[in-house]
């Protein structure tokens, strides 16, 4: 039986301060495990010096390769293009920050060869984070699983091992708006989590500031669930009942009581309220027809512009 190949994923974006720490540790961890390996680095658009020192890097070690995107497509883009370049029997993604530690692939490997076709990573534990990053990041992780109509595993990122028949389909799927977890939750096969302390990033900045991150719950919660719609629905009855109800209260207040009927400032308030309501159940709509508009121009997903070491079972 041959030995086993593994494909190690890493998006880049203005990574200049911990991209030679990043090749490092990724390199050193991949070279001690038993079968061949290839990097691929996904260079998402960045505007500092992050590709000349790959590239320094790439052209001493072609175990090590990189696409090259023409602009800043997105972090779930640049892990899609990574799994449709992929040769290995599995895949792994990770970031580049090494927040998640590339020493945790070993433990992945020991799964996958145990039988297991997805392996995730837990983050029990989150070093160097502000309390409001991490509150937040427990709200989101739990609110977007109640939301959504699929098991996705809480507090876990895209640090995972898939293996080559989920990466097939991974790749077969072409919805524009990615939520790259979401998907590998979605489309199933046996599963299993490992828990690992969640280092403090390197160097830099987060590339997942709290708007990034609204953002991304939007798109898993657009992508695998309708509850939005019911709930705005539900809503919209509840409220309607609320005014139904006043209505007959204004009626009696009226013709049995003989009460007149004063209050200029509450009216004003309901149809502030109900005004308010319809804004918001619109722009849920819309963010779902939005979504539609977006694959229906079925434009790729990215555009590369250059690929390094690269060979023709990568195109």
């Amino acid at each position: 039986m041959r030995d086993k190949t593994y494909s190690l994923i890493i998006p880049l974006y203005n990574e200049e301060e911990v991209a030679l720490e990043c090749v490092k540790r990724a390199t050193t961890v991949m070279e001690k495990i038993d079968g061949d390996y290839e990097i691929i680095f996904v260079n998402d658009g960045s505007v500092d010096k992050t590709v000349p020192i790959m590239e320094k890097v790439l052209a001493a070690n072609n175990k090590l390769k990189m696409i090259n995107f023409s602009r800043n497509f997105g972090h779930q883009i640049a892990i899609t293009a990574g799994m449709d370049h992929a040769i290995g029997d599995a895949v792994i993604v990770m970031d580049a920050d090494l927040q998640d530690p590339p020493e945790l692939i070993p433990q992945m490997i020991e799964k996958y060869l145990a039988g297991y076709e997805v392996v995730y990573a837990v983050r029990a534990k989150r070093k160097g984070e502000s309390i409001f990053k991490r509150i937040s990041a427990k709200v989101f992780y739990r609110f977007l699983r109640y939301m959504c109509n699929i098991d996705i595993p809480v507090d876990t990122g895209d640090f995972r091992l898939i293996s080559k028949e989920v990466c097939k389909v991974m790749t077969s799927l072409t919805e524009r708006n990615r939520y790259v977890r979401g998907l590998v939750s979605w489309v199933g096969f046996k599963q299993i989590g490992i828990e690992y302390e969640r280092e403090e990033r390197f160097a830099g900045v987060t590339k997942y500031p709290f708007k990034k991150m609204l953002k991304l719950s939007i798109d898993g919660i657009t992508s695998f669930s309708t509850k939005p719609l019911t709930l705005s629905k539900n809503l919209g009855f509840f409220i309607a009942l609320i005014g139904f109800i006043y209505a007959i209260i204004v009626v009696i207040q009226k013709f049995a009581l003989n009460m007149p009927n004063t209050g200029w400032a509450s009216i004003t308030v309901v149809l502030l309220i109900l005004g308010g309501v319809q804004l918001i159940t619109l722009g849920i709509v819309g963010d779902y027809i939005a979504r539609i508009f977006d694959e229906s121009k079925n434009r790729p997903l990215y555009i590369v512009s250059k690929k390094y070491n690269m060979d023709e079972h990568n195109d």
